[in-house]
């Protein structure tokens, strides 16, 4: 079974500090700011194997493009997988309840 880097962009972690700033500073929950961004990295790390286990998004273009998604409580997690290197690229943390459309066209 081949396993495969994860490789967080710039953009990703730019998306986690807001989350976890959010949810600190705004709901004033710190624990559970650090807890989720636990789940949401462990989640991440998950696609060292098997990353093919999620299907490519339905919208185009980025389907094409092979976009993926995986949802973790409120948000999504998209991916590329990028084959020649053997990585997973993590493109971005959207919440769900936001437009995704609007959202992947910022990408």
């Amino acid at each position: 079974m081949d396993s495969y880097k994860i490789r967080i962009t710039k953009q990703t972690k730019e998306h986690l500090a807001l989350i976890r700033d959010y949810i600190a500073l705004e709901l004033k929950e710190p624990t559970i700011a650090k807890k989720m961004l636990e789940l949401l990295k462990m989640e991440m790390y998950s696609l060292e194997t098997m990353p093919h286990r999620v299907k490519c998004i339905d919208e185009q273009p980025w389907h094409d493009l092979g976009f993926r998604k995986i949802q973790l409580k409120n948000y999504y997690i998209y991916f590329w997988i990028d084959e020649n290197k053997n990585e997973v690229q993590i493109i971005a943390i959207i919440y769900a309840k936001r437009d995704q459309t609007k959202q992947l066209e910022k990408l």
